[in-house]
C-alpha cells in the first residue's frame, strides 16, 4: 500500500510519514509512505491513500474529485501538531479510509 501525506510545505508531513512508518512496522506491515505538499500531487495514480493536514481541509474536495478515477482514498488528519500526532491512529485512519474507498 502507498500512502502520501501532505501538508503546506511538506515538513510536517514527514514528521507523520515517519511515524507512520513505525507504526506500520510495529504491526508487521510493509508500506510505502512518502511526504510532500499537496501542490506536488500532480498524478493520484498508483496512491492508495493520501492524508492531508487538517489546515488543508479547503483542497480536500478537489482532491476527492481528482480521486474518483484513480480509487485512491483521501482522509484529512487530526488537527494537532505533528508532534503529537500519534502514528498509530494515523495508520488506522489511512487503513480505514483504504477501506472505505473500496
Amino acid at each position: 500500500m502507498k500512502i502520501v501525506v501532505v501538508c503546506g510545505a511538506g515538513a510536517s508531513s514527514t514528521f507523520v510519514a515517519v511515524k507512520l512508518r513505525s507504526a506500520a512496522a510495529a504491526r508487521g506491515l510493509t508500506l510505502e509512505v512518502a511526504a510532500g505538499s499537496a501542490s506536488q500531487l500532480d498524478s493520484l495514480a498508483g496512491i492508495d491513500v493520501v492524508l492531508v493536514g487538517a489546515h488543508l481541509e479547503a483542497v480536500v474536495p478537489e482532491l476527492r474529485a481528482r480521486a474518483g478515477a484513480t480509487g485512491t482514498a483521501i482522509a484529512v488528519l487530526p488537527p494537532v501538531s505533528p508532534a503529537a500526532l500519534d502514528g498509530a491512529a494515523a495508520l488506522e485512519l489511512a487503513l480505514s479510509a483504504k477501506a472505505g474507498a473500496r
